[in-house]
């Protein structure tokens, strides 16, 4: 696993291969930033975002974010062994600046009393996981988005979303077994 554009380009990202994670592939990342780059859809520049990246893993979203010119991230993952290897990325990239690790659920840190808004906000849970439909109330709830927003959500093809009353999803894109949700709060 790689970054594949920006400043940190070709930069390799160390990850965990096992059956409980599911790294974004490079192919799909590439064209989740040709989207936010090109899209007349969503109309929002990355450069100077801030970005939450729910359910971070190894940090591949956030770590592309970063390499483009975001100007934050705040990464979220529960698992603290998975946890490690990201905040591991972030020292071999020398990545310091404007970047926050929370080691916490979701739930958790949603529910703690933030005031941050957001231009992007990416989540990639587990396939097996829907509570992530409760982040997105909450999100929503407490309003931690900017006008100027989108939701990028990484799901199964499979899967069937509702998101009545949540979300209006503006694209949806498939690739191999994964789908990817673009939305905007209702």
């Amino acid at each position: 696993m790689r970054i594949i554009s920006g400043k940190l380009k070709g930069k390799n990202i160390s990850f965990l291969k096992s059956s409980s994670t599911r790294p974004l592939k490079d192919s799909v990342k590439e064209s989740i930033f040709n989207i936010l780059t090109h899209s007349k859809l969503l109309n929002l520049k990355l450069e100077k975002s801030n970005i939450l990246d729910l359910y971070s893993g190894f940090g591949s979203f956030g770590l592309e974010c970063i390499s483009r010119g975001a100007e934050k991230i705040t990464f979220v993952e529960k698992n603290n062994n998975i946890a490690k290897i990201l905040k591991k990325n972030l020292s071999d990239l020398n990545i310091k600046e404007n970047v926050n690790l929370v080691v916490d659920s979701t739930t958790n840190f949603l529910a703690k009393n933030f005031s941050n808004k957001y231009e992007i906000i990416f989540l990639d849970p587990p396939f097996t996981v829907d509570s992530y439909i409760e982040d997105l109330k909450i999100i929503k709830q407490k309003k931690n988005f900017k006008k100027n927003h989108v939701i990028i959500i990484h799901r199964e093809i499979k899967s069937f979303e509702d998101f009545n009353k949540i979300l209006d999803p503006i694209l949806i894109k498939e690739y191999g077994r994964s789908k990817i949700i673009f939305g905007r709060f209702l």
